[in-house]
C-alpha cells in the first residue's frame, strides 16, 4: 500500500491512524488489526439489518450483475443515465475522489483519467468484479470493503464524494450521510443519487437478477433530505433522468 493511501486511512470506529503490520493494517493507538485480502483492506465488522441482507444478495449476484444490467438496457431500449447524474460532480484536475458503494466500478469509466479514485462497498463479490473490470478498462482505483456508515478515512480526505444507488436500502441513512460529510474537504459538493419510489415499484419489467436486486418493498422510499446536517450549504433535491432518480446535493461549509 502506497504511503499516500495510508495517510488518508483511519480506524472507522476510533478515528485513530493506521499503520502497516505485516500484511495487515493496525490501529496505532488500540492495536486493532484490519486484514488486507487480495490487496483490499477489510473494514466490515458485524453487519445488521438491510446491510447484512444486501451484502449477502450482492455477493451472490455479482458475477452476472453487469451482464444483466446491460441486457436490461438493451432489451428495454433504456438510456444510460450515468452521464446525467455524474455531471453533477465537481471534479477538478487531479482530484481525489471517493465513491461510496462503488459496486462493479461502472461509474469510473465516465470519470477523468487524471483523478485518484477510491471506492468502498460492503460486498466482497462486487469488489472482486470491480477489480476485474479495472484490469479490462485499464483504470486504477483503491478499493476497500467498508460500510457507508463507517468510512475508514480521515476528516477532509476527499475533493469529491458521491454515492449513486443503494442508500434507499442502507441500515442507517443518517449516519452514512454524516460519514460522507466527515471525509469531504470544506467546500466540497456531495452528490447522492438513487431511484425514486415509482421506479423501485416498476420491477415487473426488470431482468430476474435486477428484480432481485431492487425488490418491491412495503414501505416507500424517499429522498433522505431530512438527514442532511443543518449546517450544510446549497441543499437541493430534485428528480433527474426523466424522473427515474432523485438527486440530492449539498455543500460542506
Amino acid at each position: 500500500m502506497e504511503d499516500h493511501v495510508l495517510s488518508l486511512l483511519c480506524d472507522p470506529d476510533t478515528r485513530y491512524s493506521l499503520e502497516r503490520a505485516g500484511t495487515n493494517l493496525r490501529n496505532t493507538a488500540t492495536g486493532r488489526i484490519y486484514p488486507i485480502r487480495d490487496g483490499i483492506p477489510l473494514f466490515v465488522s458485524t453487519l445488521t439489518g438491510p446491510n447484512l441482507k444486501y451484502q449477502t444478495l450482492y455477493d451472490r449476484i455479482a458475477p452476472g450483475y453487469d451482464l444483466a444490467e446491460s441486457l436490461y438496457h438493451w432489451i428495454r431500449r433504456k438510456p444510460n443515465y450515468r452521464h446525467e447524474f455524474l455531471s453533477e460532480l465537481e471534479i477538478k484536475p487531479q482530484a481525489t475522489v471517493l465513491e461510496v458503494s462503488v459496486g462493479t466500478g461502472a461509474n469510473l469509466r465516465f470519470l477523468p483519467h487524471d483523478i485518484t479514485f477510491y471506492g468502498i462497498d460492503i460486498s466482497w463479490g462486487m469488489l472482486r468484479k470491480c477489480e476485474r473490470n479495472l484490469l479490462k478498462w485499464r483504470r486504477k482505483a483503491h478499493l476497500f470493503q467498508a460500510e457507508a456508515e463507517r468510512l475508514p478515512f480521515k476528516v477532509g480526505a476527499f475533493d469529491c464524494v458521491f454515492h449513486a444507488g443503494g442508500i434507499n436500502y442502507f441500515t442507517d441513512k443518517a449516519r452514512a450521510i454524516k460519514e460522507m460529510v466527515w471525509v469531504a474537504k470544506p467546500g466540497t459538493k456531495i452528490v447522492i443519487v438513487d431511484e425514486i419510489e415509482r421506479t423501485v415499484r416498476d420491477s415487473s419489467q426488470r431482468s430476474p437478477i435486477l428484480r432481485e436486486s431492487f425488490p418491491v418493498r412495503s414501505d416507500k422510499v424517499r429522498c433522505p433530505i431530512e438527514f442532511v446536517p443543518p449546517e450544510m450549504k446549497d441543499v437541493s433535491a430534485r428528480e433527474i433522468c426523466g424522473g427515474k432518480f432523485y438527486c440530492l446535493t449539498f455543500r460542506k461549509p
